[in-house]
């Protein structure tokens, strides 16, 4: 527990004021910090085209009862989405990262990264890219999807020409699954799932928010074979020819979420969805004692988010001066 000393300038004078005696058997010491809880999610990688693999989830961090002093500063940077690919042989982009960069001494950890999504495969460039989480590879061709980063996010799914035959694109890792593709129990011929996203309470409204979902696959181009959708948390669905759908779709703004792959043939339906952009949440217990962002309340805890590149600036009081027992 902490003692607070009224009309005290403590900043500067940690004498404790005159006449003030702690109690027999306890002494006591200055304090001037608080815990934060973050959230860091990187940008979506962009699905790639025609029968294409879907963009791979942004990376996807979270902690909780961060050390940091009064006064710290926190640069944040937020990563865009790679864009969908429109034009053979080019797989979708990979996202950018996004970085809650802390400059304080009491930090456990000074810097925490999280790695842009992996594009997904496209025609004669079939392979997903590696990133937060995988991008998915192109349909039909025996070419893996990209490695997730450990501890952010999952691999995207792989395409085979084998049996079973995967003739749709292979879908994108998300932060709490790896892409849906070979092997399989059947031969849908259809464009695969997205990995799924993961859920956390660091989050603006304060209620548990799911990001990180990878972009699903795009569809085969015979009729009825529908594509892949996008997993929960903002992955984008796949695009799809028969019937007739404009691409893949993008991934939702702010979740890290990827591309939909584009469907294999017939423009512009074989165009890979753009991943969606992160997101930057930083939470503490209390009233609003720091600067930057977007602030909201939920409960006892204030919440800083950031869906651009900003800082976050910590008062002089942040987490409150005064005397800890001993």
């Amino acid at each position: 527990m902490s003692i607070k000393f009224l009309n005290q300038n403590v900043e500067v004078n940690t004498t404790r004021p005159t006449g003030y005696k702690f109690p027999t058997g306890l002494s006591g010491s200055p304090i001037g910090f608080s815990t934060i809880d973050y959230l860091v999610v990187a940008g979506g990688g962009g699905g790639g085209m025609d029968g294409a693999g879907g963009g791979g989830a942004g990376g996807f961090l979270t902690g909780s009862n961060i050390t940091v002093n009064a006064s710290v500063s926190f640069a944040v940077t937020v990563g865009a989405g790679g864009s969908g690919s429109s034009s053979a042989p080019a797989k979708g982009t990979s996202g950018s990262f996004s970085l809650l960069a802390i400059n304080s001494p009491a930090a456990n950890t000074n810097y925490y990264h999280a790695a842009g999504g992996g594009g997904g495969g496209s025609t004669s460039n079939t392979s997903g890219a590696s990133g937060g989480s995988g991008g998915g590879s192109r349909s039909n061709t025996n070419s893996p999807g990209g490695s997730g980063t450990p501890g952010q996010g999952n691999n995207g799914g792989s395409s085979n020409d084998g049996n079973p035959r995967v003739e749709g694109g292979a879908g994108g890792g998300g932060a709490g699954a790896a892409g849906g593709g070979w092997p399989a129990s059947s031969s849908p011929r259809w464009g695969y799932a997205g990995g799924s996203g993961t859920t956390t309470t660091i989050a603006p409204s304060g209620t548990p928010a799911t990001y990180a979902g990878g972009g699903g696959g795009g569809s085969n181009s015979a009729p009825g074979n529908l594509a892949g959708l996008g997993g929960s948390g903002g992955g984008g669905d796949g695009g799809q020819t028969v019937p007739f759908s404009p691409g893949g779709a993008n991934g939702t703004t702010n979740t890290g979420g990827g591309g939909g792959g584009g469907g294999a043939s017939g423009s512009p339906s074989n165009i890979g969805g753009t991943g969606g952009s992160g997101i930057v949440v930083v939470r503490y217990p209390g009233s609003q004692a720091a600067s930057g962002g977007t602030v909201t309340t939920s409960g006892a805890n204030t919440i800083h988010t950031f869906t651009g590149s900003g800082t976050f600036t910590a008062n002089s009081d942040f987490g409150g001066f005064g005397y800890s027992i001993n």
